[in-house]
C-alpha cells in the first residue's frame, strides 16, 4: 500500500480517514480540494488542476483524498489501493453539518453556512455518482479495494493498520 485513493460521498469522512491513514503509514497526503480550490472559493483552471494532479501521481507514494469524477479513473489507474467510504446518505449529511464552522486542513476556507446545492449533491450521490464509482471498481478489481459501509468498519481497518 504505497499509492492510495480515498473516495466516497461528500461528508463521508474521506479527509478524516485520510489523515488517520497518513498518521499511521507516513505516506504523503494530498487533498484534491486543495489542488482545485482557491481560498476565495474560486477554482483553478482545469488544466492547472490536471497538471497539479499529474505531478502528484508521478510520485512514488501518496494518499489522495477526494472524488473529482473527471479524474477518478486516472487515479485508479495509478493507485495500488482504493478505499471507498460507502456510507448511508444521512451519515454523510450529518458529516457535513458537523464540520461547519471548523478549520479544516483539506479546504482553503471555513464553511459557515449550509450550501443547498451541495446538500442536494449529497442526497443524490447514491443515485447518480455511486454507480459510476462501482463500475470503476469492477474495472480495476485487480487493485486492492476496501469498501466500508459504516464508520466502525473504517475504524477497525485503521486500528488493524496501527498494530
Amino acid at each position: 500500500m504505497k499509492k492510495v485513493i480515498i473516495i466516497g460521498c461528500p461528508g463521508s469522512g474521506k479527509s478524516t480517514f485520510s489523515r488517520a491513514l497518513h498518521d499511521i503509514t507516513g505516506l504523503p497526503l494530498i487533498h484534491l480540494d486543495m489542488l482545485y480550490w482557491n481560498a476565495d472559493k474560486t477554482t483553478v483552471a482545469k488544466s492547472v488542476f490536471r497538471a497539479r494532479l499529474s505531478q502528484v501521481l508521478s510520485r512514488n507514494e501518496w494518499i489522495i483524498d477526494g472524488n473529482y469524477g473527471s479524474t477518478m479513473e486516472l487515479r485508479m489507474q495509478a493507485c495500488d489501493t482504493v478505499i471507498l467510504l460507502d456510507y448511508p446518505t444521512e451519515v454523510c449529511l450529518d458529516g457535513v453539518r458537523q464540520r461547519r464552522g471548523k478549520v479544516r486542513s483539506d479546504m482553503p476556507w471555513i464553511e459557515t453556512e449550509e450550501d443547498a446545492e451541495f446538500m442536494e449533491l449529497i442526497q443524490n450521490f447514491r443515485a447518480t455518482k455511486r454507480l459510476q464509482v462501482m463500475e470503476l471498481l469492477e474495472k480495476y478489481a485487480h487493485k486492492q479495494i476496501f469498501v466500508f459501509t459504516d464508520r466502525a468498519e473504517a475504524d477497525a481497518f485503521l486500528a488493524q493498520k496501527r498494530r
